[in-house]
C-alpha cells in the first residue's frame, strides 16, 4: 500500500482536556432511566431501534423518572429510530402523569413518583467541571475492553501515530473510571504485546498518556493471532476481568492481515467475547490480488450482521468516526456474544409453603434452588433470579431486581419465612406472570415451580398464558405431586422440562440437571 504522508502527531495536555470535554454526549442503553442518570442537564447518546426494546415511558412531556430516557425522547419527538443526542432535566416528583400516544410510542400513565424529567436538544449555558463529570465512570458502558491496535510495517509510524491519537479520542469519550468501562491494549505485530490490562488505568487522564506512550513495533500484520493471544490470556480475573461485565475485543487494522482470523475469532466468540474489526484504508481493487482471504473482515468479528464490523476510509478523518464507534462499543442489547446462559437469563422461582411440605423440607427447597442459583453470575448486568411463594394465598419474596450481586440474592432466598397453608399453583402461575416477570432484564425469562401436592386450581390455563409471554417453565415435583399436573405446566418437550424426586433430600442431584436445561433452551433460542 501506498505511504500517506502526513506529519507525526502528539497528543498535548490540552487535547486531552478537549476530548475529556464534559460537554460530549456519552452513550447510553435505550432502557437506561432517569432515575440512573446522577446529574442535571446531561447528555446521553441513544442507540437507534430503541422501539423494538419496549422500554417503559410514564407521562407526557414531563416523565417520571422510572422512564426509559430514550423512549421518552422518541415520545417526545425529539429524537428518532436511527437514536443521536438529548440533554435530560431533572425535575421534581408529580402526581398524575398522563399516558399518550406519540410518534410511534405508547406511554403509560403514573398516579405519582418522586422524581421526573423533561428533553431538550439545546446546549446548556454553563458547562459541569470536568472533575465532577469524569467521577466513578460511565456506569451505563460497563464493559471491559481490549484494545488491539496496528503496529506493524504495513501501518508505518505517521500513520502509526494517528491511530494513537484516535484510540485516545475513543478512550476519553467511553469515560474510563472504576464504575465505567474498564480498557486494556494489545499491539498486533510480528508477535502481540500485551502494553497494559484492564486495571492498570482506571482513570481517564492516566490512560491518555500511557495511550501516547506507546512505542511502534513494525513486523508482519499478524492480526490472527493478536485476537488469539486476546481472547486466551486478556480477560482473566489476575488481568481485572470483571465477573457478569460484558468483555469487547475492538481490533483496528490498516488493510488486511498476513495470517488467518477464523480460527482465533472462533474461540473469542465461544468464550464469550464480543470481536469488533475496525478496518482503516481498505485494499483498493488493484490490492486484493495480494488478500489472502477477501472475507476476513465477516469471519473475525462476533456476528456478521453489519453492527461488528466497520470501515473508515483514511487515517486523515477519524474523528468523526470516534461517537458512533462509541455507541457501539456500549450498545449493551447488541453484544450478541457477551449474552451465555449464565448470564443473560431471568430465573423466577415458584416456591410451594403448603402445609404438606414442612419447615424442615421447605428449608431443603431453598437449598436446592440457593444451588441453582449459584451456578449463573448474577448482577446488575448479568442475571437476575427473584422468588414467588404461595399457598391458597401468594407473596412476592423478592423481585428480579431488588438484589444485584449473588450473595445478596442467595441470601435473600434462604431467608424466605415458610407460610404453611394449601396449594393453588395455577393462581401462583398467574401471579408470577403478573408480577414477578411484569419488568425482567433484557435475558430470556425462565420459571422454576417446585411443588409436593396436588393443586386444587387448574394449572394448564395460566402456565399456557405464561409461555406464550415468553416464559419456559422447568416444573419440579417432589412425593405426591402427581405426574400430569407436572407436565401440565411444563413447556415443550415435556419430558425435558419435567422432573421428580421421591425425597425432598434428593432434590440436590436435579441442580445440575436444570442448569443444563436451561442453558440448552438458551442456546437453541439464540
Amino acid at each position: 500500500m501506498n505511504v500517506e504522508r502526513v506529519s507525526a502527531s502528539r497528543i498535548s495536555y490540552w487535547d486531552i482536556l478537549l476530548i475529556m470535554n464534559y460537554n460530549m454526549p456519552y452513550p447510553v442503553t435505550c432502557l437506561t432511566r432517569g432515575a440512573d442518570l446522577t446529574e442535571d442537564g446531561v447528555v446521553v447518546l441513544c442507540p437507534p431501534d430503541c422501539s423494538q426494546w419496549r422500554a417503559s415511558v410514564f407521562g407526557t412531556g414531563t416523565y417520571a423518572a422510572i422512564s426509559s430516557v430514550c423512549g421518552a425522547a422518541m415520545h417526545r419527538g425529539v429524537l428518532g429510530p436511527s437514536g443521536g443526542s438529548v440533554r435530560v432535566h431533572k425535575q421534581q416528583g408529580r402526581h398524575n402523569y398522563m399516558s399518550s400516544y406519540a410518534h410511534g410510542i405508547q406511554s403509560q400513565s403514573l398516579s405519582r413518583w418522586t422524581a421526573s424529567f423533561n428533553l431538550t436538544t439545546k446546549k446548556p449555558l454553563k458547562k459541569p467541571s470536568v472533575k465532577k463529570a469524569l467521577a466513578g465512570g460511565n456506569k451505563d458502558c460497563q464493559m471491559d475492553i481490549a484494545l488491539v491496535i496496528d503496529s506493524s510495517n504495513n501501518i508505518g509510524q505517521r500513520r502509526f501515530n494517528l491511530q494513537k491519537n484516535f484510540v485516545a479520542k475513543l478512550a476519553a469519550m467511553l469515560r474510563v473510571g472504576p464504575t465505567g468501562p474498564h480498557v486494556g491494549l494489545i499491539q498486533a505485530s510480528d508477535s502481540p504485546r500485551t502494553e497494559f490490562v484492564l486495571t492498570n488505568y482506571t482513570q481517564p487522564k492516566e490512560l491518555l498518556f500511557a495511550i501516547k506512550e506507546l512505542a511502534y513495533l513494525g513486523g508482519d500484520t499478524n492480526t490472527g493471532k493478536a485476537i488469539m493471544h486476546t481472547a486466551e490470556t486478556f480477560f482473566t480475573q489476575d488481568n481485572g476481568a470483571r465477573r457478569g461485565h460484558p468483555r469487547v475485543m475492538m481490533v483496528l487494522m490498516d488493510g488486511w492481515p498476513s495470517d488467518d482470523l477464523e480460527q482465533a475469532a472462533m474461540l473469542a466468540r465461544e468464550s464469550g467475547i464480543n470481536v469488533f474489526l475496525v478496518s482503516v484504508a481498505k485494499p483498493a481493487p488493484e490490492e486484493l490480488a495480494m488478500v489472502q482471504d477477501k472475507d476476513f473482515m465477516k469471519k473475525a468479528v462476533c456476528k456478521d450482521n453489519g453492527f461488528f464490523t466497520y470501515l473508515i476510509p483514511s487515517w486523515f478523518s477519524t474523528t468523526k468516526h470516534v461517537k458512533p464507534l462509541t455507541q457501539r462499543l456500549c450498545s449493551l442489547d447488541s453484544l450478541l456474544c457477551s449474552k451465555t446462559c449464565y448470564n443473560s437469563v431471568n430465573i423466577g422461582f415458584l416456591i410451594d409453603g403448603s402445609s404438606s411440605v414442612g419447615e424442615g423440607n421447605f428449608r431443603l427447597v431453598l437449598d436446592f434452588l440457593a444451588g441453582i442459583a449459584r451456578s449463573f453470575d448474577i448482577s446488575d448486568m448479568g442475571s437476575r433470579i427473584g422468588a414467588v411463594q404461595f399457598t391458597y394465598d401468594q407473596k412476592l419474596e423478592f423481585s428480579l431486581f431488588d438484589y444485584s450481586t449473588k450473595e445478596d440474592a442467595i441470601n435473600a432466598l434462604r431467608r424466605i419465612p415458610y407460610m404453611s397453608g394449601g396449594t393453588a399453583t395455577g393462581e401462583a402461575i398467574r401471579y408470577t406472570t403478573q408480577n414477578l416477570f411484569r419488568r425482567s432484564g433484557p435475558g430470556r425469562n425462565f420459571l422454576i415451580v417446585v411443588t409436593d401436592g396436588q393443586s386444587y386450581d387448574d394449572v394448564r390455563g395460566p402456565a399456557l398464558a405464561a409461555q406464550k409471554q415468553g416464559i419456559t417453565i422447568f416444573s419440579v415435583g417432589i412425593a405426591w405431586a402427581p405426574l400430569d399436573d407436572l407436565k401440565a405446566m411444563s413447556s415443550q418437550p415435556k419430558d425435558s422440562h419435567t422432573f421428580f424426586s421421591r425425597e425432598f433430600t434428593s432434590l440436590v442431584e436435579l441442580i445440575p440437571l436444570l442448569v443444563r436445561g436451561i442453558c440448552r433452551d438458551f442456546t437453541e433460542n439464540n
